[in-house]
């Protein structure tokens, strides 16, 4: 009886082993591309600003993955709808994830539209986070992922709020490091009969626009003493169709501990623009590697599942 009662028991267990393991396998979260990516997107935009598939739960760290990842989204995005395919992705791939919304103001529609406030507040913002964030988890320091002023903001945290000591990678996606001419918006604005009116309208509302225009003030400042500190490893990785961070050379910078990647130096035939970056397969893929303990410098894409040529 006892060998019979042992045997239930070891067949019970298996069994309970199995269902877990097949629990566990089906719990793998949807990763959008393409077209299903921007409706994700758009829905995501319009109903849940704040909430993140893969984010902001319980996450225990391991020796594979020491450092939580900071998603920081760009102006006028939000965490819910800048990250619907590289939260997942990342939670897929064993990383605790975080992300939140910053730069809100009378304009954001209840945390639809951020990232206008004034660059410098937002950076205090992302600190706060990373203090969280570090707090939580017990980790010695953060990756940073950002999109656009995302992957451009981060910049001040390291430089001026005590950030270098506290992130271990920044990777920026089309980063607007540098300043953009917005495709010639900039100028165009700036030879209008009432600039100054538009300008200050601009800087009330939105003052971010301002800051990560080529040339202004705030961008001088940022790079004044040079584009990196010692301490962090920075990532930029671009699209040449870039049509929001123009010239898209002013992503990238320059230093001994910089990785600059042109994604269509991998994929050709990759369309992908400014926002489509969010969901390029190629892009995140080089995302993954440089996230790893130890990126593969010789990496090259899988070229399928272009980002939208947005």
């Amino acid at each position: 009886m006892r060998r019979v009662t042992c045997w239930v028991g070891a067949v019970v267990s298996t069994a309970v082993m199995a269902l877990a393991g097949a629990s566990s396998a089906s719990a793998a979260l949807s990763v959008p591309y393409g077209s299903t990516a921007l409706n994700d997107f758009i829905s995501a935009e319009l109903f849940s600003p704040t909430t993140l598939a893969g984010a902001n739960i319980n996450c225990k760290l391991t020796a594979t993955h020491p450092y939580p990842v900071v998603l920081v989204h760009g102006t006028a995005e939000d965490e819910g709808s800048n990250w619907v395919t590289l939260s997942p992705l990342l939670a897929n791939a064993g990383y605790c994830v975080y992300a939140f919304n910053y730069g809100e103001n009378s304009l954001s529609l209840g945390g639809r539209i951020d990232g206008l406030g004034e660059i410098a507040a937002s950076a205090g913002q992302l600190s706060t986070f990373v203090n969280q964030v570090l707090s939580t988890t017990g980790a010695s320091q953060v990756d940073i992922v950002g999109h656009s002023q995302g992957g451009m903001m981060p910049n001040y945290y390291i430089k001026f709020l005590g950030g270098a000591s506290k992130v271990h990678t920044l990777i920026g996606l089309a980063p607007s490091n540098h300043g953009t001419t917005m495709s010639g918006l900039t100028t165009m604005i700036s030879n209008l009969p009432d600039a100054s009116a538009v300008e200050s309208m601009i800087e009330q509302d939105a003052p971010s626009l301002l800051e990560q225009a080529l040339g202004s003030t705030f961008m001088t400042n940022l790079f004044a003493s040079g584009d990196t500190v010692a301490g962090p490893r920075y990532v930029v990785i671009e699209s040449t169709h870039d049509e929001i961070v123009t010239p898209y050379t002013n992503a990238f910078l320059s230093g001994p501990n910089v990785t600059n990647i042109t994604i269509q130096s991998q994929c050709p035939a990759d369309p992908t623009e400014h926002i489509g970056m969010n969901w390029d397969s190629p892009s995140l893929q080089n995302v993954l590697n440089q996230l790893s303990n130890t990126p593969n410098p010789a990496f090259t894409a899988t070229c399928t599942n272009y980002g939208s040529s947005l």
